[in-house]
């Protein structure tokens, strides 16, 4: 069964493994994570992004959680509690990642689920999830929820699109 649940202490070298690997594929595991940042700073970052204190700029406030499945990680949600231009366009309420161990197991689509139930506990009524046009996994995890949608945005210089989907 997975949950999502905030980052422990005793969570630093799962965590931080998880960002390698992610770095490696050019994909963000550790939202304004450093590999040589000390863990108990790390953790009170996130702690001010929740509450929406010391955000650097483009930043709004945002919640990362990570999912775990029989006491391993197996990936991350960061629930943004609002949009700005940037994520109107591209990135949206919510971005996850699985680690590549653990994908093709329905952890996205788990992981999604439960992320749009506390987007809403954050008073979030419109969810706006965004995934690469060429990104199957993600497009079949957002539409299982439900995702409705709005429209697929051209990538710059050769990138894939942007699909943008709604959660009412």
């Amino acid at each position: 069964m997975l949950r999502l649940r905030p980052l422990r202490a005793s969570d630093e070298a799962e965590f931080r493994a998880g960002h390698a690997q992610l770095a490696a594929e050019g994909v963000v595991f550790g939202l304004a994570f450093e590999p040589g940042m000390p863990w108990d700073e790390y953790l009170q970052v996130l702690e001010r992004f929740r509450a929406g204190a010391d955000l650097p700029e483009r930043f709004v406030p945002s919640t990362l959680l990570v999912a775990e499945v029989d006491g391993q990680i197996v990936g991350r949600v960061s629930i943004r509690h609002r949009l700005n231009d940037a994520l109107l366009r591209e990135g949206g309420h919510i971005g996850y990642c699985v680690l590549a161990a653990h994908r093709r197991r329905g952890y996205a689509t788990q992981m999604l689920r439960q992320a749009l139930v506390i987007a809403r506990s954050l008073g979030i009524d419109r969810v706006l999830v965004t995934c690469d046009d060429d990104n199957t996994g993600s497009i079949k995890a957002i539409e299982a929820c439900g995702g409705r949608l709005d429209s697929v945005l051209p990538g710059d210089s050769g990138a894939p699109g942007v699909r943008r989907y709604w959660f009412d």
